[in-house]
């Protein structure tokens, strides 16, 4: 029976892992290397330490009451896209709540992590960890690793011929770019598409076709609440793919028409999607210049695939993802995972004789990763209590290579690390016996089950049932609309109402029959990743 688990890594997936086996009754240890808890979100302006962190101007690309720990939303006066520093806030209030402090060793490196010679049996492995320069073998029943895939900057200079050899300016990863006070008045050219300084001067390389969408949706609500709904799902398995991708083209160009910006087509099949409301605006007033891949570079200039050249660039700036890796790992195990598909579902090495070792947050998503992590732990310390149980190694195994495509090791081009955001955790809670019933709900509960299946599939619905249920979940799904407008209200106006709940209301009501039929026609036709059960 396994009693005691380090967790590598106190972020937002090791506290969450934390927590998720003292709610087993397991006995975790956390060793987080730095000298405070936090992880990437943790700001810091050195880049001294090799630590990776967000800029000092990043805002959350989800919303927080689709991105909060499942039984502790944020604070109602939270504004809904958080800085760095709120999110901050919020993982520290969570781990004084639930008393997760003492259960962390800060600044404690761990060194190895090999199995015990018994490990066919006890499944127990030997820890070294490093402190202050004292050295400690530890034995712990199993292990969570949460670092997460932010660990190491992918810098391909080998793509880019003359980047070292000829080019004579600065260049430099994005991990390094903290704010844009260093680049002012330089001309900076950026390689890979993402979120850029509204008033910084650049050149954007990219090769990619990309679609920009705003965190803002219909209504002013955050664009993550109004898509992101078990019945937006529903619609995506029913419709031919062909038409989902038209049917997006087009919302996705009612913005503004991305063939015209030089950034994306509706004739492409391949594409990839970020989340910047100042691009386009960069784009329109010049302050942003889209360009096409870099063919090679000169003492100053940069020479593109079609025959262009920009000169005097100053600054070349990689935003080009990271890769990860475990060299903590024994070879025997972190050597064979080369992405998340090498693990079943995401998570476990498959080859292992016992299930003690997890990998949690090795995923990306189209929502919250906080989430995903929270829900990986969450099943990983019921299999470790013996609550859930899983498949044979070999059956195990057989699944990953059944799934499991090519490696790529460009991570601007590894999609296998994106997964549908419901899809996935309904997956995993499915395997750890929390996911909702929706038709049982619809049936018994209308009102709620209408909210899940119409509403946004937020974490509270993954409390409503099963172990570690949260009695607080029915009336925080129910309230998180309000939740939403609440930071907003900072000025009443005449003949303001709660119009828009009894609105709400009146609609949950007139589509109870559809969504009843709807919840019928997947109990009898099932799709991968979604289930009324």
């Amino acid at each position: 029976m396994v009693q005691r688990v380090a967790v590598i890594g106190a972020g937002a997936g090791g506290l969450a892992s934390v927590k998720c086996c003292l709610d087993e009754g397991l006995e975790p240890t956390c060793f987080e290397s730095s000298e405070d808890i936090g992880g990437v979100w943790r700001y810091t302006d050195s880049t001294d330490s090799r630590r990776i962190t967000v800029y000092r101007s990043v805002i959350t690309n989800t919303s927080k009451e689709m991105s909060c720990f499942s039984d502790f939303p944020f604070p109602e006066d939270f504004p809904n896209y958080l800085p760095h520093s709120l999110v901050l806030e919020y993982l520290r209030m969570y781990a004084r709540h639930f008393d997760l402090l003492r259960h962390i060793r800060l600044q404690t490196t761990v060194l190895s992590v090999r199995k015990r010679p018994d490990f066919s049996t006890s499944g127990q492995w030997e820890v070294v960890t490093e402190s202050r320069g004292v050295r400690e073998s530890h034995v712990f029943d199993a292990v969570m690793v949460c670092t997460g895939h932010y660990q190491e900057p992918y810098l391909p200079l080998a793509s880019f011929p003359g980047i070292e050899s000829r080019f004579k300016g600065q260049y430099l990863h994005s991990w390094e770019y903290r704010d844009m006070q260093a680049f002012r008045g330089k001309r900076v050219l950026v390689l890979g598409i993402g979120n850029t300084g509204g008033d910084l001067s650049v050149f954007l390389s990219t090769r990619s076709h990309t679609w920009v969408v705003s965190r803002v949706s219909d209504q002013g609500f955050p664009l993550d609440m109004v898509s992101t709904t078990r019945f937006n799902s529903l619609l995506d398995w029913l419709l031919p793919s062909a038409l989902t991708r038209r049917i997006k083209f087009r919302k996705f160009n009612s913005w503004f028409n991305h063939t015209n910006y030089g950034l994306a087509s509706s004739k492409s099949s391949k594409f990839k999607m970020i989340i910047n409301e100042e691009l386009p605006f960069c784009l329109l007033s010049g302050t942003v210049v889209l360009k096409p891949n870099v063919k090679e570079f000169t003492e100053s200039s940069a020479v593109f695939e079609d025959g262009t050249t920009e000169g005097n660039i100053d600054v070349v700036l990689f935003a080009t993802g990271y890769n990860f890796s475990f060299p903590f790992l024994e070879e025997s195990v972190g050597g064979t995972i080369h992405d998340n598909r090498s693990l079943y579902h995401c998570i476990f090495p498959p080859q292992l004789e016992q299930p003690t070792l997890a990998i949690i947050g090795l995923i990306q998503l189209t929502g919250s990763i906080m989430v995903g992590s929270e829900m990986q732990a969450r099943w990983v310390t019921g299999v470790f209590a013996g609550w859930n149980k899983l498949p044979p190694p070999s059956r195990m195994m057989a699944e990953v290579l059944k799934r499991k495509p090519a490696i790529k090791r460009n991570p601007s081009e590894r999609e296998n690390l994106k997964m549908s955001f419901i899809g996935y955790v309904d997956k995993i809670a499915a395997c750890a016996g929390v996911k909702p019933s929706v038709w049982r709900l619809l049936l018994t509960d209308p009102k709620l089950g209408l909210a899940i299946f119409f509403g946004p599939c937020s974490p509270y619905q993954y409390r409503l049932e099963g172990r570690g249920s949260w009695s607080g979940a029915r009336a925080a799904i129910l309230t998180q609309w309000q939740r939403s407008l609440r930071p907003l209200r900072t000025r009443q106006l005449p003949g303001d109402s709660s119009s828009s709940s009894r609105g709400w209301s009146w609609m949950c009501l007139l589509a109870l029959p559809a969504a009843l039929t709807a919840a019928w026609l997947c109990s009898k036709h099932p799709q991968p990743g979604w289930s009324p059960r």
